[in-house]
């Protein structure tokens, strides 16, 4: 099993000044520990469960660009981005941009979107939720045609691109590895077994029946269910010292056993690197052949 930090909390003391250079330690102290993804929220406000919405929060893809810059070896995206954030044709020119620069480590973490508040505060359209899923498949399909090359006119409800250039290529073959987040189980899991490369569910008692829904979608559509990489959000919380580590193994093992291949999470304190030392020290080893 593959573990990926999710990084959700940017609110520390030193304030906007402390930002880059904590941010950089912290991407560097992961990989340096055994990290394979590092992933960010696409956000623009704090969001419930992880603060009050004034707390500090950083546009997604500059982030990510600065990660790269920090880092050689993680796989770097979203976690995941809503689809009515950014036309098609910028979503699709933003993640071959970071793929390029990072040399071939994006993916295209996407959903259907569902903070409403946040998108009223800055005037970004919020259509029902029957419509995002729409625009997500459509959004899907444009991608997918740009990453691939392919300029020819782009017709759909939603959307309509008369030229979908896209110069340079990414760097991944056949192209960015596309995650798909979310639980639903009629529209979602449809869109998974469809067109993505991997799903990211959150924990839960549902999850093993979850994972049979998706493999009914594959076959449906005809698709290998192998051939998708299941990851869970995780919350890593090994303790101030590390106790919790053998519980966390076990944890991650039952994932395993259910047929999870990544794990995607926090540390309890995003800023204290003695998680991650503990992480790269007892909780990767063990998980290493899971």
């Amino acid at each position: 099993m593959e573990l990926g930090l999710h990084i959700a909390d940017f609110t520390w003391n030193g304030g906007a000044a402390e930002l880059g250079p904590r941010l950089a330690r912290h991407a560097k102290s992961a990989e340096d520990a055994g990290i394979t993804r590092i992933t960010v929220m696409d956000h623009f406000w704090q969001i419930r469960g992880v603060g009050p919405e004034e707390h500090e929060m950083l546009e997604a893809y500059t982030t990510l660009g600065f990660l790269a810059a920090h880092t050689t070896t993680v796989k770097l995206h979203t976690l995941v981005t809503g689809v009515v954030y950014r036309e098609p044709g910028l979503l699709a020119k933003a993640v071959t941009t970071l793929d390029a620069l990072s040399g071939g480590r994006a993916w295209l973490g996407i959903g259907a979107a569902w903070n409403d508040e946040e998108s009223r505060g800055l005037g970004i359209p919020f259509p029902p939720v029957a419509e995002r899923f729409e625009r997500l498949e459509e959004t899907l399909q444009i991608c997918l045609q740009m990453f691939g090359g392919d300029e020819s006119p782009f017709h759909g409800r939603h959307y309509q691109l008369e030229r979908p250039l896209n110069s340079p290529r990414p760097l991944a073959r056949p192209h960015p590895p596309i995650l798909i987040g979310g639980s639903g189980e009629k529209k979602t899991f449809r869109l998974v077994a469809q067109y993505a490369q991997a799903c990211n569910l959150f924990p839960g008692p549902e999850l093993a029946r979850k994972l049979g829904v998706l493999r009914g979608h594959c076959e449906a559509v005809g698709r290998d269910y192998d051939e998708i990489e299941k990851t869970v959000y995780f919350l890593y919380d090994v303790g101030e010292k590390g106790e919790n580590a053998a519980q966390v193994v076990d944890q991650l093992g039952g994932l395993a056993e259910m047929g999870f291949q990544a794990a995607i999470g926090q540390v309890r304190n995003v800023w204290d690197v003695t998680p991650l030392e503990v992480i790269g020290s007892e909780v990767i080893p063990a998980v290493a052949t899971l």
